[in-house]
């Protein structure tokens, strides 16, 4: 029985990888109601659990979820009906073919995140409702990512449904003149994606794979279809080169490895090649773009035979440019760690102090000021932004790394225990200097 229990746990975990954004979408299509779409989906999911261990795994675990959710939101209309309008509208929900698609997007769920970001709504809105409605982030991911209060951004998605309600906007796949005006938005989608993989919020693992992968997917997917689009490339380009490094930025205990300790030898060279590649190709049509520019800081990293050998100065300048795209605390932050690296640690702990007032709750913010402090033989202060740091991390290989850090300039070496995990809202985003 525990066997078969594992295998329906399983089939239903990859059901939810796989299928979550189509079914949530039909939903949406036939009732017009984003809510009620999400509840009905997590209910059919809550019944595969149940029926899927009595029954069997369907065939078609799709179809068998998409039906389930389907029959859910009719017994819901149904019941919470008040007149003859909602009982037509149950009635309509029968199943029916999928709008003609004239996108050209042959990837499904690629199609589903085009349909997710409507132009009428603000760009921010377009990529939050895609991470949480179509790819199954949580509120609070992403949240972090866009450094709100989970609260907050709980009230901007509530208000987006709202306005896609009241002024009819449909949900359906646009054609394919009306993809460019959703791009910069489904780059975003991605890009977020790809961090909440990179850099897991919470958790005991520094790492997601599975989502970091399925972005990379994607992109090229968009690349294919926008080749002509330099900030696609970009995009493609930055993440190969980031997970490149996948391997060896944990520890066999899953502690957090540094970037200057990490197994270069080890790093993905192929992958190297192809984001360094993708990324000469796109630079010479002189349309430079905030993915871009982090490309190249990733490829400063990727190509570096030696950590010593990194061009901290050039890198430094890199996130100068980027300011002037995306303007912004976490980026300076980043510039900060480089202008230290390039210049000395003094010099960044001007920058980081800077922006302490705008990245209060920010784990990597006492992190980055601790390391500073420790390269300045400031022991004292580096002790109390590391404790700040560790009250404020999330992820078990983070807090391991900081302890380990924390032990090394505590008097005796004594280890310091991890003190209770602090519930904050801030994002989950490595300085390029530190992982």
């Amino acid at each position: 029985m525990t066997g078969q229990n594992d295998a329906v746990d399983a089939a239903v975990a990859q059901a939810f990888r796989d299928e979550w954004g189509a079914v949530v979408a039909t939903l949406i299509r036939v009732t017009g109601d984003w809510d009620l779409a999400e509840e009905c989906a997590q209910d059919a999911f809550a019944l595969a659990v149940r029926t899927w261990s009595r029954d069997g795994i369907p065939a078609r675990p799709g179809a068998w979820l998409t039906t389930a959710a389907r029959n859910r939101a009719v017994d819901r209309i149904r019941r919470e009906a008040t007149g003859a309008g909602k009982l037509k509208e149950a009635a309509r929900m029968t199943p029916n073919p999928p709008d003609p698609d004239e996108s050209g997007v042959h990837d499904d769920r690629l199609r589903l995140i085009f349909t997710c970001c409507h132009p009428a709504l603000a760009v921010e809105a377009q990529v939050a409702l895609a991470l949480r409605t179509l790819l199954g982030l949580s509120t609070a991911e992403i949240a972090r990512a866009f450094l709100v209060s989970e609260s907050t951004m709980s009230q901007r998605l509530v208000r987006v449904k709202r306005k896609i309600r009241a002024a009819g906007i449909p949900y359906r796949v646009p054609p394919a003149h009306l993809l460019p005006e959703r791009t910069a938005a489904v780059l975003g989608v991605l890009y977020l994606l790809f961090n909440e993989g990179y850099s897991a919020s919470e958790g005991d693992d520094l790492q997601r794979p599975d989502l970091a992968s399925e972005a990379i997917r994607l992109a090229r997917v968009l690349v294919t279809l926008m080749p002509d689009e330099p900030e696609a490339v970009g995009l493609l380009s930055l993440l190969l080169l980031q997970h490149a490094r996948r391997g060896t930025r944990s520890g066999p205990d899953g502690e957090l490895v540094p970037l200057e300790e990490q197994d270069r030898g080890r790093w993905d060279t192929a992958a190297i090649t192809e984001g360094t590649t993708l990324l000469e190709n796109v630079l010479r049509r002189r349309s430079p773009g905030p993915y871009q520019v982090q490309a190249a800081i990733a490829a400063c990293h990727a190509t570096a035979v030696r950590a010593e050998d990194t061009d901290w100065a050039q890198i430094a300048g890199l996130y100068a440019q980027l300011l002037r795209f995306r303007p912004g605390p976490v980026v300076e932050l980043n510039r900060a760690v480089a202008v230290g690296m390039a210049f000395g640690p003094e010099a960044g702990l001007e920058l980081a102090d800077r922006v302490a007032g705008e990245l209060v709750g920010y784990h990597l913010l006492p992190a980055t000021r601790a390391d500073f402090l420790r390269r300045l033989g400031r022991s004292t202060e580096a002790q109390v932004a590391y404790t700040e740091a560790l009250e404020l991390a999330r992820t078990g290989a983070e807090r391991s790394y900081l302890r380990r850090r924390l032990a090394e300039i505590s008097p005796h070496g004594v280890s310091v225990p991890a003190p209770p995990v602090r519930r904050v809202d801030e994002p989950a985003r490595i300085p390029e200097g530190q992982s």
